[in-house]
């Protein structure tokens, strides 16, 4: 894979960026270049440079040495307020929308329109719509709705209307699809190549590679903080793709931990709730139990139930073949059911803590005892959450916000297991790692699993689910359809009954 070299058409020239913080070289001499009208992936792993390498360009990180043109002449991006001006807009993994307000007013937040009388609130709505017709965004609905209403692929686009109603040159999308369906990614992407049409140039982050080839026309590797290379998507598979990003191969195929059927573990019978609609299975000691279904199916509402943060109306629980009851997280754990969070920033982790303290958090009453705190054993503990789960961290005392989503990821599980829980409850643990960090988080489940722990799996990745799981649960609007051995079914069966499609047997 080799560096394409700059031409007079390009909208955006990155030349030997350089990003140190203290000790650490987090981007070393990386070239990068956009064309207008293009979409350019940026992949790498967590920890790669692209994050660094983005609030460069959005005036959030100034670089020790490099350079920075756009439309051939130079760029002096010191702050968000000069990316601003020279056109660059980022669409970060949080949104940034205030959801008590319109459309039309996120759109115009900051820059409203004025008359004589102060807010000229109807010329608001009037450009806000001829905004959103002109990008072809008309399935936001009315601009008037209020943006609380409005599902996660929307709120996107209305970011992305945002962006271009200051008159955008450069969007840059982070993770855009983290949290989208599949019908809500096919959405966003016809946006995008509409944006392309129109001389926008988007530089498009994802983990997704199989989504690289559907979209960009040329992709740049980062590895290391040093940009491996750029080659057109068209010229290089998916397979090398993934290896210039992690410097090896990975496999396609995730292996199924062994099968080490034990008692049951979990029973659950009639589960109901406002979301739950009499849900029953049962959960063995020793094997993966998937929970396949789309967004928006009501799988996180499961386990937060199963997990004692929601109400449960109807229905018994049974852990070792006892009635539990699970008011909340603290009855979960007390009866051996742990859980890890979809969203590991904000249910998962303390962002504002480090490493250390969240490895030690629920393990206090052992080591600060009659308020005294045995920092000795606390340093233990951590250390063996760090050795035994492959925490990639130089120091643990370092904030765990520093840390790459695989590696805090695999904070969160290690976090739980200095005493073993029955249950391991996890709900999307791949989301927004990369494939490296992917492989691992399923080498350690995998290692959960046959030493005995029941480990229910939720993912919409239905790819993952049929792979790693000894059984799948198919689970639509708040119901299991049906329960079978992963290998008694095919991809095709589950994508057929999650959607409701219907075959016909005689095309």
């Amino acid at each position: 894979m080799v560096q394409a070299a700059p031409d007079a058409t390009q909208l955006l020239t990155l030349r030997d960026i350089t990003k140190r913080f203290g000790g650490v070289t987090a981007l070393d001499n990386v070239d990068f270049y956009l064309s207008r009208g293009e979409i350019h992936a940026l992949l790498g792993e967590n920890g790669a440079g692209k994050s660094t390498l983005i609030k460069v360009l959005g005036g959030i990180h100034r670089p020790e040495s490099g350079t920075i043109r756009i439309e051939g002449g130079p760029a002096h991006i010191r702050s968000v307020a000069d990316a601003n001006r020279n056109g660059i807009r980022i669409i970060h993994q949080e949104l940034s929308l205030a959801p008590n307000l319109s459309i039309a007013e996120n759109i115009y937040l900051g820059r409203e329109p004025r008359g004589l009388a102060g807010l000229h609130r109807r010329r608001m709505i009037a450009d806000a719509e001829a905004l959103v017709d002109d990008l072809g965004l008309k399935e936001i609905g009315s601009v008037q709705t209020l943006v609380s209403q409005l599902s996660v692929a929307h709120r996107q686009l209305v970011e992305i209307a945002r962006a271009l109603s200051c008159q955008a040159k450069i969007l840059v999308l982070d993770e855009p699809t983290s949290a989208l369906s599949e019908a809500e990614t096919e959405a966003l992407f016809v946006t995008l190549r509409h944006l392309r049409s129109q001389g926008v140039g988007i530089i498009y982050i994802s983990h997704r590679v199989e989504e690289i080839s559907r979209l960009a026309d040329r992709v740049t590797v980062l590895r290391d903080g040093r940009a491996v290379g750029t080659q057109p998507t068209s010229q290089i598979d998916r397979r090398e793709l993934v290896r210039l990003m992690v410097g090896r191969d990975i496999a396609e195929h995730f292996r199924r931990p062994v099968c080490r059927r034990g008692k049951v573990a979990l029973q659950v019978d009639n589960l109901t709730s406002p979301n739950i609609h009499g849900v029953s299975f049962d959960l063995l000691y020793g094997e993966v139990l998937g929970l396949a279904g789309l967004v928006g199916s009501g799988r996180s509402e499961l386990a937060r139930a199963l997990f004692g943060i929601d109400v449960i109306e109807k229905g018994t629980i049974q852990v070792d073949g006892r009635t539990v009851s699970l008011r909340c997280p603290q009855d979960a754990l007390a009866n051996g059911l742990v859980m890890i969070p979809e969203d590991r920033t904000r249910e998962g982790l303390v962002m504002t803590q480090s490493v250390a303290f969240n490895l030690a958090l629920p393990w206090l009453k052992q080591w600060n005892t009659m308020c005294f705190p045995d920092m000795r054993k606390r340093r233990e503990i951590v250390d063996r959450a760090v050795r035994n789960f492959g925490i990639r961290v130089d120091d643990p005392e370092r904030g765990v916000e520093t840390l790459s989503g695989g590696n805090q990821q695999k904070t969160l599980v290690a976090r739980w297991m200095e005493e073993r829980p029955k249950v391991l409850i996890l709900d999307e643990p791949t989301r927004g790692v990369d494939v490296g960090a992917r492989e691992e988080m399923f080498d350690i489940i995998g290692s959960l699993v046959e030493s005995g722990m029941a480990v229910l799996l939720i993912s919409s990745d239905l790819a993952e689910v049929m792979q790693i799981s000894h059984r799948v649960a198919l689970y639509r609007d708040g119901r299991i359809l049906r329960t079978a051995k992963a290998s008694d079914i095919t991809l095709q069966e589950v994508m057929e009954q999650l959607t409701g499609a219907e075959v016909d047997e005689n095309r």
